[in-house]
């Protein structure tokens, strides 16, 4: 076989994949249909729960330094067509990364590269097939055709996936009716306002920042850390729109029509056109084939996509790794949807939501966008948006009942101390190891894991606020198990090794056949 994995795309969650799957061990090919790195902007950073994971992997500096700023709690966001505010909380729930996407991919590459994976540019995927053992791409390269094989391809080839019709995948959901224009662009100095950043149009007057309501459209603009703004305009009934590119003249005619004002513009690095849509696939698997990424869920709100698509990638490369190591319990490889549909279901909740509050242009639809913000004046329900945004709320169902509140929730970043030193949660899973983190000197825990300590690190650790007795924490950085504190010696360690099972595989010193077969 050409490798162990095929992963069709080099976007964001493609690059991830790869480069998780070369930490644990295994040999990712990436194909991708575009010749050269892309230059042209697409989004312009990212947020929510990908940021921590990215710490917790040691890239966070690398991110800093691709960015030129640090990282940071984000002042506020949007949703449903308002601005959210985060400013006058002591830590806000949602972080922030300036970083455009086409650094991120270079970032990404990069990393990948490092670790050994191969990315072949300019060769497009045009066809997959697979059987019990192997999955075959067909690429069209830039000299002639040929086939590549794999035990497992994975497509994070965006929203129009051609591995996904391949395989019959359904990917159902609603094509939303507005048009949205989007453009980067500069305005004339003159016309930007020192302080609020206000926007200053003639014959119209002042415009703050985030989203302005008309009766035949929204507008909304902020500025770009690179300079200039971004701006956005949504028309519910808009004026005719083609399949070709949009122009700088058509930006101005929808603000037009929005504003009721003539907005000059000049130089533009980013114009798009494009409507929203809420989707996602039936199931994440068929046999040898996975879905990750964009081609796996589409989602009608700015801001989600590219955190849930590297999230993705980060559960799957574990169990991918699993599987083709043979060791994999049984299921395992099947949790990657039941993890990922449940967390992109969720996403779909909230923005599906954003919609309701956006689209409504009478009076009612007005007084729910008031009442909403009314709502989220309170710290709890601001937070808990916040929460939903970020993906920081998942909680993935665990196989067995648990009492332990923890379990299935992202593990917390403890300050460690030991007698080597002081350390933390999130420079203990660079390696992207599983952890059993013994935090209350509890040696029958430490007994108990010790048939797995080939696949997992054991680590005995005090720490400041002690959230349980000891955790077992995944390679994606969620837990899997946690002992209540105080729990009793026989209970803990019989539940520990459930999950060591569970999740594993077969202790080191037991012999049972593992077997590779997809469902």
């Amino acid at each position: 076989m050409d490798a162990d994995v095929i992963i069709v795309g080099a976007g964001p969650a493609g690059l991830m994949l790869a480069g998780e799957l070369c930490l644990a061990g295994v040999r990712p090919l990436v194909l991708e249909r575009q010749p050269q790195l892309r230059e042209t902007p697409k989004a312009n950073g990212f947020n929510g729960q990908i940021v921590e994971l990215l710490r917790y992997r040691g890239l966070l500096d690398r991110v800093e330094a691709a960015s030129g700023r640090p990282v940071h709690p984000a002042p506020g966001a949007p949703f449903g067509g308002m601005q959210l505010d985060f400013s006058h909380l002591a830590d806000p729930p949602l972080w922030a990364v300036p970083l455009p996407q086409m650094r991120l991919e270079r970032l990404l590459g990069e990393r990948a590269c490092e670790l050994g994976t191969g990315i072949r540019r300019g060769h497009e995927v045009a066809g997959v097939s697979q059987d019990h053992a192997t999955v075959t791409a067909d690429v069209r390269g830039p000299q002639e055709p040929y086939r590549v094989t794999a035990r497992y391809l994975v497509g994070c080839d965006g929203a129009h996936s051609r591995v996904r019709d391949t395989a019959g995948i359904p990917f159902p959901g609603t094509t939303y009716p507005e048009v949205n224009r989007l453009g980067q662009v500069t305005v004339p100095d003159s016309m930007t306002q020192p302080g609020d950043g206000a926007l200053d149009v003639p014959g119209l007057g002042q415009i703050r920042p985030g989203f302005t309501r008309t009766p035949r459209g929204v507008f909304a603009f902020g500025q770009l850390t690179a300079g200039g703004l971004l701006i956005q305009t949504t028309e519910d009934e808009p004026a005719e729109s083609d399949d070709a590119p949009m122009t700088l003249t058509e930006l101005q005619d929808s603000i037009r029509r929005v504003l009721g004002a003539d907005l000059p513009l000049g130089e533009a690095t980013r114009l798009s056109r494009y409507q929203f849509q809420a989707r996602q696939a039936e199931r994440y698997r068929d046999g040898r084939i996975l879905l990750a990424g964009d081609a796996a869920h589409q989602f009608p709100a700015t801001g989600i996509g590219l955190s849930v698509g590297m999230l993705d990638s980060v559960n799957l490369a574990w169990k991918l790794a699993a599987v083709i190591d043979s060791w994999a319990p049984a299921g395992l490889l099947d949790s990657y949807h039941d993890e990922r549909h449940f967390a992109g279901a969720r996403a779909l909740l909230q923005t599906r939501a954003q919609v309701a509050l956006r689209r409504g242009q009478d009076p009612a639809a007005q007084a729910l966008r008031e009442l909403f913000l009314e709502l989220l004046a309170d710290e709890q329900p601001l937070r808990r948006i916040g929460g939903l945004i970020a993906g920081t709320d998942i909680r993935y169902p665990m196989p067995a009942p648990s009492q332990q509140a923890l379990t299935g929730t992202f593990a917390p970043d403890l300050t460690l101390h030991s007698g080597q030193g002081t350390t933390s949660v999130a420079k203990l899973m660079h390696t992207a190891r599983p952890i059993l983190l013994d935090l209350a000197d509890r040696p029958e825990i430490r007994e108990t894991a010790r048939d797995w300590q080939h696949r997992i690190d054991i680590h005995t650790a005090g720490t400041d606020h002690r959230p349980a007795d000891a955790l077992l924490i995944r390679p994606d950085a969620h837990i899997a198990w946690a002992a209540t504190t105080g729990e009793p010696a026989g209970t803990a360690a019989t539940a520990l090794r459930e999950a060591l099972w569970s999740w594993f595989g077969a202790p080191l010193k037991t012999t049972v056949p593992i077997i590779d077969r997809p469902s």
